[in-house]
């Protein structure tokens, strides 16, 4: 078993991207910002354990769910190309920016915290094109999975990390520094978009 590094360097980077950390520091201390600080921990903690069960839950199922819908790898890259691409422009031009309101009865480490804010669309349709790549390389090698696993697992870490010290975060980026990083991220996120657009292409040429 051969751990696949270069997979696991590119799921990470692209579901990183995708679900921003830094850029959910601020709507996280909208939501839970004037709660106590066990509350917020516990929030934290709730919201990353809610987004790694649903981006799991379609990592192992979301396969079955293509086979059901008799829905072709390429269709499913560019659906997601597009979707990251919108995504991609609300992160450039700041119309992705309402933040959501907390709603006492209602636990926001669930909603909108953990899924859509943090395993959305674009996190899910991402995972299942990476699965597909997993079982695509050397007939879908425990090495590929472990190394799709552990990207996961390390980009929640990193999510739970940012949600974790939030407070201490956001005093030394400050709120110009979190608007910084969404653009950079936008337009990292852009690029995928593309890519997967043109990958759709091919792969609808080649069949």
């Amino acid at each position: 078993m051969t751990f696949d590094l270069r997979l696991f360097a590119e799921v990470s980077i692209t579901l990183v991207v995708i679900m921003d950390p830094p850029g959910t520091v601020p709507v996280f201390l909208s939501l839970v910002g004037r709660r106590s600080r066990t509350t917020r921990l516990r929030a934290a903690r709730q919201a990353v354990l809610v987004s790694l069960g649903v981006i799991s839950l379609f990592a192992v199922g979301g396969e079955a769910i293509l086979s059901y819908l008799h829905i072709g790898i390429p269709a499913l890259q560019g659906a997601g190309g597009l979707l990251l691409l919108l995504i991609a422009l609300d992160l450039l031009t700041g119309r992705g920016t309402t933040e959501p309101q907390a709603v006492d009865d209602v636990n926001v480490a669930l909603v909108p915290l953990g899924t859509p804010l943090l395993a959305g669309p674009g996190a899910i349709a991402a995972t299942i094109v990476f699965v597909r790549q997993a079982e695509g390389s050397a007939g879908g090698s425990a090495g590929s999975y472990l190394a799709l696993a552990s990207a996961i697992l390390a980009v929640h870490l990193v999510l739970w990390l940012c949600l974790r010290y939030s407070g201490e975060l956001i005093r030394v980026i400050k709120d110009s520094g979190i608007t910084l990083l969404a653009k950079i991220a936008g337009l990292l996120l852009a690029a995928i978009a593309v890519q997967l657009v043109a990958d759709s292409v091919r792969g609808f040429i080649a069949s």
